[in-house]
């Protein structure tokens, strides 16, 4: 990793509707999509074990935050369903934040807070909470998915107007 670059690695369902909206936020320099948070090594699509679809994010921090990160991730998914996404229903599915130190977990507790208490989401937030571990990269065809299929399938939507006020503000 180059000096003022970060990384983050979240996983909210399937990986290419993630990937493609977060590519175009302020910041964000780089995404891949791969397999995180499970127990095979070498993971594949046909063969990941208890990993989730993830997505692996490198940002500059100068212009943007991994707080910021954090609070578009949680706008564009449900962090309330358990193990799905729209349409997708499985432990690949699940809702998680990999954090790389804890500076990051400290940032990803403050923000799943924020989230419980500002009642945008009408349930209480299951996000996984996880140091990370390794990342498998997806396949070829996984890249970029909505990029190269415009009219594929995806269940993460921003939501106008959606915004994550601070606990101590709201």
């Amino acid at each position: 990793m180059s000096a003022g670059v970060e990384k983050a690695v979240l996983a909210g369902g399937c990986f290419w509707g993630m990937q493609d909206l977060v590519r175009k936020q302020p910041g964000v320099t780089a995404t891949r999509v791969g397999y995180s948070g499970g127990d095979v090594p070498n993971a594949t699509y046909r063969n990941h074990g208890d990993h989730a679809e993830a997505i692996e994010i490198l940002f500059d921090p100068s212009v943007t935050s991994y707080r910021d990160i954090l609070e578009f991730f949680f706008q564009i998914h449900d962090p309330t369903t358990r193990d799905r996404q729209g349409n997708d229903i499985g432990r690949s599915y699940r809702s998680a934040i990999y954090y790389a130190d804890e500076q990051q977990q400290a940032t990803a507790l403050e923000t799943i807070a924020d989230v419980e208490a500002s009642g945008l989401w009408p349930g209480k937030v299951v996000t996984e909470l996880e140091p990370l571990g390794d990342f498998w990269q997806a396949e070829p065809e996984h890249q970029d998915y909505l990029e190269r299929y415009p009219n594929g399938y995806t269940c993460h939507f921003p939501r106008p107007g959606w915004k994550l006020p601070h606990r101590d503000r709201a």
